[in-house]
């Protein structure tokens, strides 16, 4: 009989490509996914510690599958990722039915670490050192590559996939535990990455997002010379079949010149930029540790527009954080206003254990103050965005179509071949855009033309003359539909 592997994956991007490379793993040694808990013979929990509700709601699903391994010894729990990393002996002793506690430097080895806790039934720990325990490149080493195997049900889209160009962070925010749970920043060698891309393009994928802790810092030394991200996008640029290249996280001090002349020159490269400032206070930025002040960043924001005209731009904001006042916060409130972002990711600090932050300052400001500035930034930001969006009307985007709308999805009807659905997609500059057209646009890169908006959304028809050459009833070669979601991942895509 077939085995089945359940996963749930809660988190960043990171994690959603982790669980892509452990199941295409597994897959090789004769798995098949699953999305009932109950059918499956192992079940793995891909965990994230940024903030505190996610280890919560981890533990949450753990507490639910215990009566399935009280049923059913023989089922395999795993816990994997940066929770694993960080809280092995508080996972064991919240949950002890737990068999694998395995880190993210350790994921390679899930198939192995499965069927050891099959032939034993004794619990297996995988981490990688810390950053106390040895050197940087004892640390380094400590980390195990994985073998790129994909699996292609695991992306949001088939044609849509994540690749990861450095692992780590050695930024050091007071507030954040990925130095710790992802270890030093480390650069994959380049043509690692362009075999990857030209693999990923075989399979029939037509956007890749690089990505990395601090991705914008991504350098890999030849001994003689350098690889910077901008060469590394120009070095896959003209790969037949690839369609637009997006890179996600970026940090303000290592937006250079060359990126944005790449960003601005190269047509494939998606003409948007995430770059988080996290707070427009200058104190606030000091104790975050971030290494820049908020004039900085808007000189830095000033610059990405002036180089690459018309480009978007999104942002995150901690509010709420150590020392945060009602002045401090009027900052950010002021940045907001003035950097118009296209939108911003707003988060209520958290405190997490083993970070500078925990140590150093009390996280004193009230969880209802928290809230307040949460939406009063909010506020801020989706004004902004309602004016973004309303200046788009009237105008004509390129979509990739990524399939079904929520809406749509929500519905749970089936339509039949050829009818026309509410689809969605993304534009060049990473805008959404809903639209009715049929299945057979999936994939494809279309034209729409931009009919009304929201503060989110931009809304549109497809011009006929956009269809002119697809015939609707009958292809050669369908584009492969949305997957089924046969796992479970909960992320902010930021």
């Amino acid at each position: 009989m077939t085995k089945k592997v359940f996963i749930e994956t809660v988190g960043c991007q990171m994690n959603v490509l982790d669980s892509e490379l452990v199941i295409g793993a597994l897959r090789k040694q004769g798995y098949d996914l699953t999305d009932t808990p109950a059918d499956a013979d192992v079940m793995l929990f891909n965990t994230c510690s940024v903030r505190e509700h996610a280890e919560e709601k981890t533990y949450s699903s753990l507490g639910r599958v215990r009566l399935l391994k009280k049923d059913n010894p023989s089922i395999v729990i795993g816990v994997l990722g940066c929770m694993a990393q960080k809280d092995q002996e508080l996972i064991r002793k919240r949950a002890p039915y737990v068999d694998m506690v395995v880190g993210t430097g350790q994921l390679a080895e899930v198939p192995k670490l499965v069927e050891k806790v099959k032939a034993t039934r004794e619990p297996q720990l995988a981490v990688s050192l810390g950053r106390a325990d040895a050197g940087r490149d004892e640390v380094e080493a400590s980390f195990v590559s994985y073998d790129p195997t994909r699996d292609p049900t695991m992306r949001p889209t088939p044609f849509q996939a994540f690749v990861r160009i450095q692992i780590g962070c050695d930024k050091f925010c007071t507030y954040c535990v990925v130095p710790s749970t992802r270890g030093p920043e480390q650069s994959r060698p380049p043509a690692h990455i362009w075999g990857e891309v030209k693999q990923l393009v075989d399979q029939g994928c037509k956007e890749v997002t690089l990505i990395g802790q601090t991705v914008n810092s991504y350098v890999y030394d030849h001994g003689e010379r350098q690889t910077r991200l901008s060469d590394l996008i120009a070095g896959m640029h003209d790969v037949a079949g690839l369609e637009r290249i997006k890179f996600v996280t970026n940090y303000p001090k290592d937006m250079t010149d060359d990126l944005l002349d790449a960003v601005r020159e190269l047509p494939k490269v998606v003409k948007y930029l995430h770059v988080p400032v996290q707070s427009g206070c200058d104190e606030v930025l000091k104790r975050m540790k971030r290494n820049y002040t908020a004039g900085y960043y808007m000189d830095m924001l000033a610059r990405c527009r002036e180089k690459v005209p018309g480009v978007a731009v999104s942002s995150d904001f901690i509010v709420g954080f150590c020392g945060e006042t009602d002045e401090s916060f009027a900052k950010s409130m002021d940045l907001v206003r003035e950097a118009k972002f296209k939108n911003s990711f707003i988060f209520k600090y958290s405190e997490r254990a083993g970070t500078k932050a925990a140590d150093r300052y009390p996280d004193d400001v009230p969880e209802d103050v928290k809230k307040r500035r949460n939406n009063d930034l909010l506020a801020v930001q989706n004004e902004n965005s309602r004016l973004d969006h309303r200046a788009q009307v009237g105008g004509t985007v390129e979509v990739l179509v990524e399939g079904p709308s929520k809406r749509d999805l929500a519905s749970g009807d089936r339509p039949a071949p050829g009818a026309v659905r509410q689809l969605t997609g993304r534009t060049m500059t990473d805008h959404i855009v809903v639209f009715d057209g049929p299945d057979r646009l999936i994939g494809r890169t279309v034209c729409v033309a931009v009919t009304d908006s929201s503060p989110f959304t931009l809304f549109g028809s497809v011009p006929t003359d956009e269809l002119v050459g697809v015939d609707l009833a009958n292809t050669d070669r369908d584009p492969p539909p949305p997957p089924a979601a046969p796992h479970r991942f909960s992320l902010p895509l930021a």
